[in-house]
């Protein structure tokens, strides 16, 4: 039986296909239906049928989607696609699509796509990280993805970013509520925020990065306090779980300077004598997403 995987952004949403060898049968991707959360049930039940009418049989469905299944509610709770939470999702699906439906986070998805056949293949403890709009985190431990008894295993986004000085202040509120957590710092407009405040034009990551690779001095400044951050913030990742890779993704995820730049960096922050934890950009990319669903059912 081949595995559908879907991947529910706040903008869009792809379906894929995957044979045994983890090889794309089928992909395709439409727009977020504009009517909110009932139609997109709706969509991603059209979507299935036809999917499934084009490979010839039916197939597992696994799901990835922003902030997770309570295990208190049974309703997604913590997504920044608001309208999903308190929303009984997993059971809505279920019902659209006549068969069980597995579902997890997307970071969780991503970490799983990553341990499974992408950057940290054949490794036993995964961090998988997504440095975007957001930043969440998810842990892959044997191929099979840690959920916890709470549903927030590796949500560090929301922690606060490590040993704080003057270059940090003022800790940047968060929309959780809270100031100074690692999401304010790291993430896609984290970057172009502190770009703003340290004096700089109002420019994306991908700016920032592109300017400082032509050698402007205000970008360089920016994407080296980005870095000495994320070092910061992955040494706690590594004290507590010490896993053998660390994957990054998202869009942040590109800028290749980061792969050299944080390792050397995050040593001094490591409580160990030798580092051997290794960080590398995804295989996959933003296929991730949909491949970590659909390897839900690697079972």
């Amino acid at each position: 039986m081949q595995r559908l995987g879907i991947d529910l952004g706040g903008t869009k949403i792809e379906i894929a296909a995957l044979d045994a060898d983890g090889r794309f049968a089928l992909r395709r991707r439409i727009a977020s239906p504009p009517e909110g959360y009932e139609a997109t049930v709706v969509a991603i039940g059209a979507l299935v049928a036809e999917a499934e009418r084009e490979i010839g049989g039916r197939a597992t469905v696994g799901v990835a989607t922003p902030g997770a299944i309570s295990p208190a509610t049974g309703r997604i709770k913590n997504a920044n696609s608001t309208w999903l939470n308190g929303r009984a999702f997993r059971e809505d699906l279920q019902a659209e699509l006549d068969r069980e439906v597995r579902i997890a986070n997307d970071a969780n998805c991503f970490a799983l796509s990553e341990a499974v056949d992408g950057a940290a293949a054949n490794a036993k403890v995964v961090f998988g990280v997504i440095l975007g709009t957001g930043v969440g985190g998810g842990i892959v431990v044997d191929r099979t993805v840690l959920t916890g008894p709470n549903a927030i295993a590796g949500e560090w986004g929301h922690n606060p970013l490590p040993a704080l000085n003057a270059g940090d202040e003022p800790a940047p509120a968060c929309y959780c509520g809270r100031r100074g957590c690692i999401e304010t710092y790291l993430s896609g407009p984290g970057l172009a925020a502190d770009h703003v405040r340290h004096g700089g034009e109002s420019l994306a990551g991908d700016k920032i990065a592109e300017r400082a690779a032509k050698g402007d001095a205000a970008c360089v400044a920016t994407l080296e306090r980005h870095e000495e951050r994320l070092a910061r913030a992955l040494a706690s990742v590594i004290n507590l779980l010490d896993p053998d890779v660390i994957v990054l993704g998202g869009g942040l995820s590109r800028i290749q300077r980061l792969y050299k730049n944080v390792p050397r960096l995050w040593n001094a922050h490591i409580f160990s004598d030798d580092v051997r934890t290794r960080l590398a950009p995804p295989v996959h990319g933003d296929s991730s997403g949909v491949r970590g669903a659909a390897w839900l059912w690697n079972d």
